[in-house]
């Protein structure tokens, strides 16, 4: 028995492999590593000329992204994360010329881990800028007829990727469409005219947007208009009255002259008119004529208020007073007493509406701001998104 029991120790001491307990043995209890989350940014760090319209992309494996950011100097680039938070995409154009930072942490249960990626967008060809606003004045009051007409420094190829890039935000919704005069001028007009005491913000959301080959917008451009009150005067050149409304309510009533109509040239146009500029004082000269030739003329007038592009005004006559209310004796403008067309000069602003009636010769819609004059349904045809 004693030797037995020896034998049964030095069994035991010597142990077997993968047995509980046994001296230098493994337990199989432990579990293999587990990784840290992979990220994975595009564009990758070092990219150069990376296109504008290009989207930032980050993804995790093995966990989820926790924070996101795409900075170019302070400007950040905004986007937004998938269901599961494992993908995050811009949702926005990228500027041209810049240098963009992307830094991106994620979590799991392999710990933390974070990456960054640098690159540099490319240099357009052609930038594309918002060179003009109409209207854009500072603190001017527009009318509730008013346009508004934009002009770029460039020709415009992707017209819809532009448009696209257009917004309009007024505190008073009224439906309205842009409409592309040339491959650099877009106006938008409303359906009807804008509610009146409002403000109207508009955005060209131009940054990185790309408007044709080699060339992409360089930045955004805001312009706040301010509607006031609506102004609408009708005038008919057979009563020969003017009558101005001030949100409804009548304010002035006038006695006028039209255009003789001896001649298309000296035929007042029926139609929507807007009220464009104005000058005091203006000197008119007789379309298509030099001095001698029967008919010319050159008249320096007062307290004048443009209407249209082909020369009509809305001013003052002291000569033509006796006429006024009576008969049509102009060479094509509106003619008031001099007092009346003062307190018109004094109280208008551009984009009121002139009603025009009366007439066989009917304003064209490209004479001045006669955009009223195209049915709605034929100016959204201009539109490059929804004809």
């Amino acid at each position: 028995m004693a030797l037995t029991a020896a034998l049964s120790a030095c069994s035991g001491g010597a142990g077997t492999p993968g047995t509980p307990g046994a001296a230098g043995g493994d337990s199989g209890d432990t579990a293999p590593a587990v990784p840290a989350p992979k990220i994975a940014i595009s564009p990758a760090t070092g990219s150069a000329k990376v296109r504008p319209d290009k989207t930032v992309v980050v993804t995790a494996a093995d966990g989820e992204l926790e924070e996101v950011v795409v900075q170019a100097g302070d400007e950040a680039v905004e986007g937004e994360f998938d269901s599961t938070h494992t993908k995050w995409t811009s949702k926005e154009p990228l500027k041209p010329s810049a240098k963009y930072t992307v830094s991106a942490k994620a979590t799991g249960k392999g710990g933390p881990a974070t990456a960054t990626s640098r690159f540099t967008t490319l240099k357009p060809k052609v930038g594309l800028e918002v060179v003009d606003v109409t209207p854009g004045i500072k603190g001017e009051t527009v009318g509730v007829g008013m346009p508004i007409m934009v002009r770029f420094n460039a020709p415009v190829q992707d017209k819809a990727a532009v448009e696209q890039a257009l917004e309009v935000d007024a505190e008073k919704p009224v439906k309205g469409a842009w409409r592309w005069i040339d491959d650099q001028y877009v106006i938008y007009r409303t359906s009807k005219y804008w509610p009146a005491h409002q403000k109207v913000k508009f955005t060209a959301h131009l940054t990185g947007v790309k408007a044709g080959p080699d060339t992409y917008g360089l930045e955004d451009h805001t312009t706040t208009i301010k509607i006031g009150a609506a102004w609408i005067s009708s005038v008919s050149t057979k009563s020969h009255m003017m009558v101005v409304r001030r949100d409804g309510k009548v304010v002035q009533t006038m006695k006028i002259s039209a255009g003789m109509a001896t001649t298309r040239e000296y035929t007042t146009t029926t139609g929507i008119h807007l009220t464009m500029e104005r000058g005091n004082p203006v000197t008119m000269i007789s379309p298509g004529k030099k001095e001698g030739d029967p008919g010319y003329y050159k008249e320096v007038v007062n307290h004048a208020v443009r209407i249209s592009n082909s020369g009509e005004y809305v001013h003052s006559a002291p000569w033509s007073v006796g006429s006024q209310g009576r008969a049509n004796v102009s060479h094509g403008c509106v003619n008031a007493s001099p007092s009346q067309a003062k307190w018109f000069y004094d109280n208008f602003h551009r984009g009121d509406v002139v009603k025009i009636v009366g007439t066989s010769r009917i304003l064209e819609w490209n004479n001045g701001w006669g955009f009223w004059q195209m049915p709605f349904s034929k100016w959204q045809q201009g539109s490059a998104l929804e004809s």
